[in-house]
């Protein structure tokens, strides 16, 4: 993991793996040798990885190809795409082109916002992007593709989030929705894996008492919820 943009993506060869890959899953013998036999199935395709996906200046490129070798396979022509990002770039003219055409092939938004409040996001997701870019940049990525809100928590040293940094989020989505923002909903969870920064022995999982009663909170505001504890 390093700071700095995307390296130069090969379409080429990003195309030739992917199709490849595809044609192992499904016709190949990668989910019997590979998979579990309750998870042998392909819930979509997700941009990832360790950085801001959207740093690449080939995105729109990338999901070009996406597109395509989608479409080349009969059971994966309606298979949603998914782009994770911390919504850092979508002011970029590139960027926008990129969700413009997710959302064109079965594409969405998960935007990662872990706290509302600047000096909590700062400590857990190390960014100075401000809440009021991080607002505009979330009703900008909704107006031109379905986006859902992906939201971890956790405690820090024994603590869950304040009950005023609850208050802040709620506030926050509440305001977006008032505003029109048409956010699909909040994907909410809890700690999956450990994670590999120095902070990490003060990080614990929430319950999931704690958990599902704050997606209460959020989906009385009218939003889907979907939790993962």
């Amino acid at each position: 993991m390093k700071r700095g943009s995307a390296p130069t993506i090969d379409l080429t060869r990003l195309e030739k793996e992917l199709s490849n890959f595809l044609q192992e899953i499904i016709y190949g013998s990668f989910m019997q040798e590979q998979v579990e036999p309750d998870a042998r199935r392909i819930t979509d395709i997700a941009l990832s990885g360790n950085g801001e996906p959207t740093s690449a200046k080939e995105l729109k490129q990338v999901i070009d190809v996406i597109g395509r070798v989608k479409l080349s396979f009969d059971s994966l022509k309606d298979l949603k795409v998914v782009l994770i990002t911390n919504g850092s770039l979508i002011n970029r003219e590139n960027v926008q082109a990129g969700l413009r055409r997710l959302a064109e092939i079965n594409g969405e938004v998960w935007f990662k916002l872990d706290s509302v409040i600047r000096e909590r996001r700062q400590q857990v997701n190390n960014t100075r992007m401000s809440s009021r870019q991080v607002y505009r940049n979330l009703k900008l990525s909704a107006s031109l593709c379905h986006t859902w809100i992906q939201t971890c928590v956790f405690k820090i040293d024994g603590n869950p989030p304040a009950r005023e940094e609850i208050k802040a989020y709620l506030g926050f989505v509440e305001k977006l929705l008032q505003e029109g923002a048409l956010i699909q909903g909040v994907l909410l969870y809890g700690l999956a894996r450990s994670s590999m920064q120095p902070e990490s022995p003060r990080l614990t999982k929430v319950t999931r008492k704690w958990i599902e009663s704050f997606g209460k909170e959020i989906n009385s505001l009218g939003l889907t919820v979907k939790t993962n504890i």
